[in-house]
């Protein structure tokens, strides 16, 4: 197989058809690019909204992994980042000499290197990607670092698809690391307000904490901060948790103990736990997390203090 001569010609296939797979699947189809996807939820009671989405934008769907890569020129995997090297192997044999591979995990350089061993030993082109803000805000023209010896080659591909890519490096692991780093301020910024403003809401002072932090940080609208970070939180605890252990591993490479990056792991986690627990709704509710203030969600979870609050160790 042959790459087509025009970007706007290629198949993309999608691995990972959560939030984030969505929304790389419409701008794509927008343009009439033809897509294809595969989700490990295929085959499970929670298939129904992945084959709902699909059907409405002409998404084909799959659950073979090796499958989706053989009819690609382009592979992009965007799943949890505990999947990140599982993904890779799953494709390898599938992918084709001349297709690219972009991995869009929020992974450690660690696990970028490994997964591109995966794709460079089945011989195709393994693209390190990291995203560097919060994806639906800028949708597919989120801000995307490329790394590896083919970054340079898929630059201008993927500008014609409406991303909004650089190339940090040629180098493998330069992208991540800088994506993790700066986790360990945004995430766990989200972990501090979190527990800082929950636990203001118990002592009833949290008018006083917000007041001190906007004369502190003029800057920012705390309050409306506050309430984005408790609902991106509560909708994607799980996965921030996993990204936080990844960048966990990246600190401790680097010959430092990750005490903020674990810390901000375990309170992410934490609140996925109460998320599955059903403290904050059901899932399957299209307002799922959107609190209109993010008191709303403190309250939930100092309500369920009794059953769900860990002890420290």
């Amino acid at each position: 197989m042959n790459m087509p001569p025009k970007p706007t010609e290629w198949h993309v296939g999608i691995v990972g058809y959560g939030e984030v797979g969505r929304i790389l699947a419409e701008d794509l189809r927008a343009q009439g690019v033809s897509v294809s996807a595969c989700d490990l939820k295929l085959g499970t009671p929670e298939e129904a909204a992945l084959i709902a989405h699909a059907a409405r934008h002409r998404v084909g769907l799959t659950d073979s992994h090796a499958g989706l890569a053989r009819s690609a020129d382009l592979v992009i995997s965007s799943v949890t980042a505990s999947q990140t090297v599982i993904v890779a192997r799953a494709c390898a044999p599938g992918v084709q000499a001349h297709a690219f591979f972009l991995d869009m995990n929020s992974a450690s350089p660690g696990a970028k290197c490994e997964a591109a061993a995966c794709i460079d030993r089945a011989g195709s082109r393994y693209v390190e990607g990291a995203v560097m803000t919060s994806v639906p805000p800028y949708r597919s023209g989120v801000p995307l670092l490329l790394g590896g010896p083919h970054a340079a080659a898929l630059l201008a591909p993927l500008k014609t698809l409406g991303f909004a890519p650089s190339v940090a490096d040629t180098r493998l692991g330069i992208a991540s690391a800088t994506k993790m780093c700066r986790s360990v301020m945004i995430k766990g910024l989200e972990a501090m307000v979190i527990e800082s403003l929950t636990a203001a809401r118990h002592y009833g002072v949290e008018d006083a904490v917000l007041a001190s932090l906007q004369e502190t940080f003029p800057g920012i609208d705390w309050e409306a901060q506050a309430s984005y970070f408790f609902q991106r939180v509560v909708q994607h605890g799980r996965r921030r948790s996993e990204e936080m252990y990844e960048v966990a591993k990246t600190v401790r490479e680097a010959g430092l103990d990750p005490f903020s990056a674990w810390g901000t792991a375990e309170r992410q986690a934490w609140m996925a736990d109460l998320a599955d627990a059903g403290v904050f709704g059901e899932r399957a509710d299209p307002r799922f997390g959107r609190f209109g203030h993010w008191s709303q969600a403190a309250d939930r979870i100092l309500a369920h203090r009794p059953l769900l609050t860990k002890e420290p160790a």
